[in-house]
């Protein structure tokens, strides 16, 4: 439902995003894989920010799977815990 109406595909894609959030996930336990791992995160994290203004603006309420959610209000709590998980990226991955 975070999808928009015009990208075809959304349970594939679904789908794929879960898979390279597992693998990145697993990217992570190797020192070898980190830095480039971390940089592939921050940039998928910056992707998919849009699903999230998307659901936020179409008031998408998670729980319940129906489009009567709070709305914009999601999106004070969203934008800064996306900017969050890419500082701590950033922190772990790239700068030590």
């Amino acid at each position: 439902m975070m999808i928009p109406k015009f990208i075809p595909y959304k349970t594939e894609l679904v789908y794929l995003t879960g898979f390279v959030e597992i693998a990145a996930g697993v990217g992570l336990l190797f020192p070898q894989f980190r830095y480039f791992t971390g940089v592939f995160l921050i940039v998928f994290f910056i992707l998919i920010l849009p699903a999230n203004i998307y659901a936020a603006l179409h008031n998408l309420d998670y729980q319940k799977g129906t489009f009567d959610g709070k709305g914009p209000t999601y999106l004070w709590f969203r934008i800064p815990m996306q900017l969050f998980l890419i500082a701590w990226v950033w922190f772990f991955t790239i700068l030590l």
